[in-house]
């Protein structure tokens, strides 16, 4: 018997990007996976509604 290299559904994972939005009511950062921009998020400092699609790259050159 061989040990794995990875977790176990460590394939349907590992071409997952993250972002980060700061909330527009706070200013907190959020994080926000590449396979979450369909779902409703809260953000947890202020508990209100995130729209990611508003969100801005920053320090971008």
């Amino acid at each position: 018997m061989s040990t794995p290299k990875h977790c176990p559904g460590f394939q349907n994972f590992k071409t997952l990007k993250s972002f980060t939005c700061k909330c527009p009511n706070c200013a907190e950062e959020v994080e926000i996976f590449s396979d979450e921009f369909d779902r409703s998020h809260v953000c947890g400092s202020c508990n209100q509604k995130i729209d990611f699609t508003q969100c801005k790259l920053e320090g971008a050159a």
